[in-house]
């Protein structure tokens, strides 16, 4: 089955005093691509939420979204830097004296100032707190997968649906090529009748030269390769291992042989059946850059 690369997870858990919130939001992309914004003072757990990440996805672009809160808002705690207050107070007292002006100093406008206190951060021990970001990013990845899945099941169904329209176009192309060097027979005797009038024909030389455009135009090859491709897109996606690298490859290698059929062919017919598998290949490619 498919896998999308696209998808939204989120994951919530609490303990040691902490709610962890855990968002994760995909996107498409050639490579595994993981970037983690989480508070500063938790950056130490980075390294293992990349680990966990990478054991469960393959592809894609990750963004991940760790927000961190304390049950007990009573644990925090402000510092105020007395000196520094006092410094401002008596730089903004100095200043109203030589300007003869009232000093409007209150508490609330010494607060006001640069650096004057700071949010003291909780203490936390990471082998304690770990647990429970795991269980949080745990179930962000759970929602996550799930909804890659039912969007990879759409995919997979497109892709499906596609193959079999190329298919049926493979196979037009297949019984409608026999015919070409025998049209264009009938089509070199009549036109060389209407120019030499009742003069006889080499029926050898007339052969020899149906047989050089037969082999010119012949795409036997190009058709069975066409076909064994078809049969490995079906296999890769009953697969369960990431497939869109190799899909992707298939279909280029698609796209190189109906190029060559497209070239080879003397034939309005051919041609157009090429132009409609070109088309449910483009389409198929696209669709692919999606899938994991």
């Amino acid at each position: 089955m498919l896998n999308s690369m696209t998808g939204y997870g989120r994951g919530v858990a609490s303990g040691t005093g902490k709610a962890v919130t855990v968002e994760l939001k995909a996107v498409n992309q050639r490579f595994l691509d993981i970037v983690v914004r989480i508070p500063r003072l938790y950056i130490s757990l980075e390294e293992k939420i990349r680990r966990v990440i990478k054991k469960r996805l393959s592809r894609g672009r990750i963004e991940v979204f760790l927000s961190i809160s304390e049950e007990n808002e009573e644990n925090r705690s402000i510092n105020v830097d007395m000196g520094l207050v006092m410094a401002y107070y008596n730089v903004l007292k100095e200043l109203a004296q030589n300007l003869d002006i009232s000093a409007d100093i209150t508490a609330s406008r010494l607060l006001s100032m640069p650096d004057v206190f700071t949010i003291a951060e909780p203490e936390w021990d990471e082998d304690s707190f770990w647990p429970v970001v795991n269980e949080a990013l745990n179930e962000a990845l759970e929602g996550l997968h799930k909804m890659r899945q039912a969007e990879g099941e759409n995919l997979q169904n497109d892709l499906l649906k596609r193959a079999n329209l190329i298919l049926k176009h493979v196979e037009a192309i297949k019984q409608r090529a026999p015919q070409v060097p025998i049209e264009y027979a009938k089509r070199l005797k009549e036109k060389i009748g209407e120019l030499t009038g009742e003069i006889s024909l080499d029926p050898g030389r007339l052969e020899m030269e149906v047989a050089m455009m037969a082999e010119r135009s012949d795409i036997t090859e190009e058709v069975v390769r066409l076909l064994s491709h078809l049969e490995q897109i079906n296999i890769v996606i009953e697969g369960h291992e990431p497939q869109g690298r190799r899909l992707d490859f298939i279909l280029q290698e698609m796209w190189r042989e109906i190029n060559t059929i497209g070239s080879k062919a003397n034939d309005l017919t051919i041609s157009n059946l090429v132009v409609a598998v070109k088309g449910e290949l483009e389409k198929m490619r696209e669709q692919v850059q999606n899938v994991e």
